[in-house]
């Protein structure tokens, strides 16, 4: 393609980006990026138990 076509397509994708209004849907976002909604269980951390806080470890080195 030469560069004149090349300029004239990218000119239009450019101007239908610009001009074109296009509908979200902000449930269906919401869904697929996992935004937990009003019902549903608070975030969990399932290491919390597996590790001591960094705190309690300065703890332990100040005390020797």
């Amino acid at each position: 393609m030469g560069r004149g076509r090349q300029k004239a397509k990218h000119t239009k994708i450019a101007r239908e980006l610009k001009y074109d209004t296009y509908s979200v849907n902000y449930a269906a976002l919401e869904r697929e990026l996992g935004h937990p909604s009003d019902g549903e269980d608070e975030y969990v951390d399932k290491w919390a138990d597996e590790y001591a806080d960094e705190d309690e470890d300065e703890e332990r080195v100040d005390a020797r």
